[in-house]
């Protein structure tokens, strides 16, 4: 009799607390946006913190809440913006896709001091006395950029320096994250000419430390006709607003350090189109001086 008891006991007070329960639910709800789901269904699920936020969660309750916009996610891309900007009711933004760029092209050409043997891992190796390379800019080669890259879009270039394949990459930057020395940075996909070196040293010391690195000489800038590359603190850099991809400063630089690296023909082609073009306007002045000496005198 005493178990029946208990039992009956216990059954009314789970009935009384399941009651309180779902009256406490009901009051106490949160108020969930329905879109919410919809967006994080919408986006990748690579948690790759690519778009700043602690994962696609977080990064749609932002989008939500219009602290971040419908493109906000770098892996999804315009397909991703589309769905999401259907999800919100608004226009998906036009802005150009970007991809990772290592601005290092050094590798083999960079000199070493020492030769490390330890972790193939940038990070360890900037460890062992802040590196193995004389050049303190450049790209160290051991990968720390590959491993955390979750696209298979960075690899190890037979040169050792880490590049990137614009096809794989989604500009997640989590590669930028990982270099030690900050090399990488995010560029619009339609640009193809890019400064490959950060050495701020002058240029002799730069010179001396890599074969491929910019000493700052200033000749793209003078060569640029859109004024889309200057030359600050002893390296050049490039103003992607301004660019036009027409190559003009790859043919200049003598150090080979802006991509794409020019083919001697096509500097020896440039050669033979500026002399021809000297030659024109040394002409033309020979003849304008001669015409004025001919000119007879005006009468007194």
């Amino acid at each position: 009799m005493n178990i029946v008891f208990a039992i009956l006991v216990l059954g009314i007070l789970g009935a009384v607390f399941a009651v309180i329960l779902a009256v406490a639910s009901i009051v106490f709800a949160v108020k969930t946006d329905p879109r919410l789901p919809e967006i994080v269904d919408a986006l990748p699920g690579a948690n790759c913190g690519g778009c700043g936020y602690a994962g696609c969660s977080d990064c749609a309750g932002h989008i939500l809440d219009g602290s971040a916009p419908v493109n906000a996610c770098p892996v999804g891309g315009a397909a991703c913006a589309e769905k999401i900007a259907a999800i919100m009711g608004v226009e998906p933004s036009s802005a150009e896709k970007e991809v990772a760029f290592v601005r290092c092209n050094g590798g083999t050409a960079a000199k070493k001091r020492f030769e490390y043997r330890g972790v193939l891992d940038c990070v360890s190796a900037m460890k062992v006395a802040a590196g193995p390379l004389e050049c303190g800019f450049g790209c160290l080669g051991f990968g720390s950029c590959v491993t955390a890259c979750q696209f298979d879009a960075m690899h190890i270039a037979p040169n050792g320096c880490a590049v990137v394949d614009p096809v794989k990459c989604t500009d997640c930057m989590a590669c930028a994250t990982a270099c030690p020395r900050k090399l990488i940075i995010s560029v619009p996909v339609s640009k193809k000419v890019h400064v490959a070196c950060i050495n701020q040293d002058k240029g002799k010391v730069a010179m001396s430390v890599c074969a491929n690195s910019c000493i700052g000489c200033g000749l793209c800038e003078k060569e640029c006709k859109k004024d889309a590359i200057h030359v600050t603190n002893n390296v050049a850099a490039i103003d992607y607003d301004k660019c036009i991809n027409c190559k003009m400063c790859t043919k200049v630089c003598p150090r080979d350090c802006i991509l794409p690296i020019a083919t001697p023909e096509e500097k020896e082609k440039y050669k033979a189109v500026k002399k021809a073009q000297a030659d024109k306007a040394k002409t033309a002045a020979e003849a304008a001086a001669a015409a004025q000496t001919a000119a007879p005198a005006p009468n007194a």
